[in-house]
């Protein structure tokens, strides 16, 4: 029997997790777009900018840390990315387009929006899965390219 989702499982609790956590200790939604647009544009000052740089740091080391420390098997950990450079630019910016268009990001609207059952967030997440299911149907099924 396959036992993939339960890393799946594993990282949803953990993501679930952080994110009460941060909505707890700071009083505001864990949205890594949002975190990460105050540390671009400088608006993130002091204590706030300190939070903002812990969290990103930690959102970058932890995974690689635990490939380390074998706690999650380096094939596990496999993204099966493409090598195509146009691809990933190309998805690089339409998932910043599509993160300035939803007002957030998955991370915002599809952990903390559904779980607080905001319209908003509920709206958001179906829109950028659905766009998703769509994207993998025209680049894989019509263009070939992934």
């Amino acid at each position: 029997m396959e036992q993939d989702w339960i890393h799946g499982l594993i990282g949803g609790l953990m993501i679930g997790g952080a994110a009460a956590i941060y909505l707890l200790v700071n009083g505001k939604i864990m949205g890594a777009s949002g975190i990460l647009g105050g540390l671009a544009d400088s608006s993130a000052k002091g204590q706030a900018r300190a939070e903002k740089l812990a969290f990103l740091a930690g959102l970058i080391a932890v995974p690689g840390l635990l490939v380390l420390t074998g706690a999650v098997p380096a094939e596990a950990a496999d993204t099966h990315v493409t090598g195509n450079l146009a691809v990933l630019v190309a998805a690089g910016l339409l998932v910043g387009l599509g993160t300035r268009l939803a007002g957030g990001c998955t991370s915002g609207h599809g952990v903390c929006g559904i779980s607080r059952l905001s319209p908003r967030g509920l709206a958001a997440t179906a829109a950028y899965l659905a766009a998703g299911v769509l994207t993998l149907l025209v680049f894989r099924q019509l263009l070939h390219i992934i």
